[in-house]
């Protein structure tokens, strides 16, 4: 069997194991019901119903497949280590990378899966309120899956390492952060100190710039969306997860699992 082969079993085992867990569906749940909410909060406004609507609809689906990404993640090689199942793997001619490989692939199936789900419901909603929709809304959700397989290798990376609880804060951290970035920048070239210019600038660069894939303002109002303003952000978010995966790669190869 190829190193693909046993990663692809690896996945769909994972995916197995992932829509099994509870956290995932108790967030999907509390997703939708704030995508339909947006319906209640686009009644409090008598201007720009529309857009408020889809707007809490595209941010649900964003936070709420972070959060999936986050919590389900950590916990996928744990789980294995603490059932001491992987012993077994290994035993097979599988490789601490192809295992790790192929944890990843499957928790990104599973949180596209999601996204599509929840991708459904913002479109039943939109259409029930009458709203209208484009290629932008799709330009957005297609970015915010390229978001999910990005905090997906920030959570395979911690769960490489720690506990699932450190893992979790960590990867929040990471999120947060990540949204951060551009405006921590700012911050630094208008204090007029050249250090923290230099040590914000430096923030941007190593962590990753999650707002390059927050296209929903433009989504909502109807705005153009150029085609750099997707690919882009996709090429720079599978090059960021390659290196965040690649680490995980030489970081779970020499971890003592006694």
């Amino acid at each position: 069997m190829s190193a693909l082969l046993r990663i692809q079993a690896l996945a769909v085992n994972t995916v197995r194991e992932a829509v099994r867990s509870k956290v995932l569906y108790v967030l999907l749940f509390f997703a939708l019901v704030l995508i339909g909410t947006g319906v209640l909060l686009s009644t409090l406004s008598y201007v720009e119903r529309e857009r408020i609507l889809q707007d809490v609809g595209l941010a649900s689906i964003r936070l709420f497949g972070a959060a999936i990404a986050i919590f389900v993640g950590v916990g996928l090689i744990h789980k294995e280590v603490d059932r001491r199942t992987i012993f077994t793997i290994l035993s097979k001619p599988v490789s601490r990378t192809e295992f790790l490989l192929g944890k990843f692939a499957g928790l990104v199936v599973t949180l596209w899966i999601q996204v599509a789900i929840m991708a459904a419901g913002f479109l039943l909603v939109s259409w029930m309120a009458g709203a209208p929709v484009n290629a932008g809304h799709g330009k957005a959700i297609l970015l915010a899956a390229g978001e999910l397989a990005v905090l997906a290798a920030v959570a395979t990376l911690f769960s490489s390492f720690t506990t699932p609880m450190l893992a979790s804060l960590f990867g929040a951290g990471f999120y947060l952060m990540g949204h951060m970035t551009r405006d921590l920048r700012e911050l630094g070239l208008a204090s007029g100190s050249e250090a923290s210019a230099r040590a914000t600038a430096l923030l941007h660069r190593v962590l990753p710039d999650l707002e390059a894939f927050n296209v929903s303002i433009e989504a909502v109002h109807g705005l153009p969306i150029p085609a750099a303003a997707v690919w882009q952000p996709l090429a720079y978010g599978a090059c960021y997860a390659a290196v965040l995966l690649l680490l995980a790669a030489v970081i779970f190869e020499r971890r003592d699992f006694r």
